[in-house]
């Protein structure tokens, strides 16, 4: 239901609750998914001027969906959740949006069977609570809107060629898509139980975050759990005191320059040949792509047990096409560690092989002031890996790549 406001925005309603099933032909095979749910609404408020919604709540009483594969069958269902979206005008151009969602009573069941693999076990999971935090940018939804109105209208290809400038141009025009989107997915005591046995954590995080196409993008990622369980039975008994509780991941990768590969290729493009873009075409960005040296990055990250606490933090590089890397490693309670191993080595072999490892190791570290073990490990684009300045292993001679093999001219 939509109704005309005096301000010029428009309220939106609906009160929708879909309920059906689809049958289509995958990779694998036949598919089939049914999608059931209850009591769902959605009020709004569109702009417009921003073309999106300036603020809008949806709400659900319940969802259940399946899905049938040839080797897989899952079952889904959730209960009450509500939805809640902003927006507004962005300095930059663009809107600026924030997403929040929460579902409660999140579970599903996965019954995997391939009998070529031999691969077949049931899982189960379920947590009390699902959220979604989202926030952007300068998200360009009117040149989106744009570009997505000129592609739907445009289904003949003889007419796409003729208007190939004008589709050049909206392309254009949307750039650079977003500035900035950062989501965040949580499961609040999550549990999942397979034949193994019971896996489980209190939080359960993954977020991402991304730059738009920008000259010096960047790209995160994150992974962390905390209050982390993991099934006994399976593991050395010596090894549980080992087991991480909490860990916190960050990755992603900098210096990301997609601005001058896309307005490249939008340059490029002539859809009077077939293809629209010459065949050398893809080595040339992926050239001029390396030669901005993008960068990825470990950001500093954890894994705790206990008074036992592995740090580490990086950044790699790919000049002439080979790695560079620079990675520090700090470990609190590393004798801890060593003091598990020489026990569990009287009486498990497998544990006296860590146990030597881990002396090995040690021997390279660098004690800190505050007693925490220290790693900085250098790998040069020669091939040669130093840690804490010792030379691990030399440059690679000279005439081939650091796999040892001869490097082709």
């Amino acid at each position: 239901m939509v109704k005309p406001r005096k301000d010029g925005h428009w309220d939106v309603s609906a009160d929708v609750s879909p309920k059906g099933s689809i049958d289509f032909v995958g990779p694998e095979g036949a598919q089939h998914i049914d999608l059931s749910v209850s009591d769902n609404k959605f009020t709004g408020v569109y702009d417009p001027d921003l073309a999106a919604f300036a603020s809008a709540t949806g709400s659900m009483a319940g969802m259940t969906m399946t899905t049938r594969e040839p080797k897989q069958q899952a079952d889904v269902t959730v209960g009450p959740g509500t939805a809640v979206i902003v927006s507004t005008k962005s300095a930059n151009g663009g809107v600026d949006f924030t997403v929040t969602e929460k579902i409660t009573n999140f579970a599903e069941t996965i019954k995997v069977n391939d009998p070529k693999s031999g691969l077949s076990f049931p899982a189960a999971v379920k947590a009390p609570e699902l959220s979604v935090d989202a926030a952007g940018k300068g998200l360009r939804t009117k040149p989106l809107l744009d570009l997505l109105a000129f592609i739907v209208a445009t289904d003949d290809a003889a007419k796409f060629k003729a208007d190939g400038a004008e589709f050049k141009s909206l392309l254009t025009a949307a750039l650079p898509l977003w500035e900035r989107i950062d989501g965040t997915y949580g499961f609040k005591d999550l549990v999942v139980e397979s034949p193994v046995g019971k896996f489980g954590a209190t939080q359960l995080n993954t977020a991402v975050g991304m730059d738009g196409i920008a000259k010096e993008g960047k790209i995160n990622y994150a992974f962390k759990v905390s209050g982390l369980t993991i099934p006994q039975q399976v593991l050395p008994s010596w090894s549980v005191a080992l087991l991480p509780t909490d860990i916190d991941l960050n990755f992603g990768g900098a210096n990301i320059d997609l601005d001058s590969m896309a307005k490249k290729t939008i340059e490029t493009l002539d859809f009077s040949k077939d293809p629209p873009l010459p065949a050398d075409f893809g080595n040339q960005i992926s050239a001029d792509f390396l030669a901005k040296t993008p960068k990825a990055i470990l950001g500093h990250s954890t894994i705790k047990n206990g008074n036992i606490e592995i740090a580490m933090e990086g950044e790699m590089t790919f000049p002439g096409k080979k790695p560079r890397a620079d990675v520090t490693i700090d470990i609190t309670g590393y004798d801890k560690i060593v003091e598990t191993l020489q026990t569990a080595a009287k009486t498990d072999p497998q544990a006296a092989q860590y146990f030597t490892g881990a002396l090995a190791i040690k021997g390279f570290g660098k004690t800190l002031p505050d007693g925490r073990l220290e790693w900085v490990i250098n790998t040069k684009a020669d091939g040669s890996v130093t840690v804490n300045g010792a030379m691990l292993k030399p440059a690679d001679p000279v005439g081939t790549d650091n796999s040892g093999e001869e490097a082709t001219p």
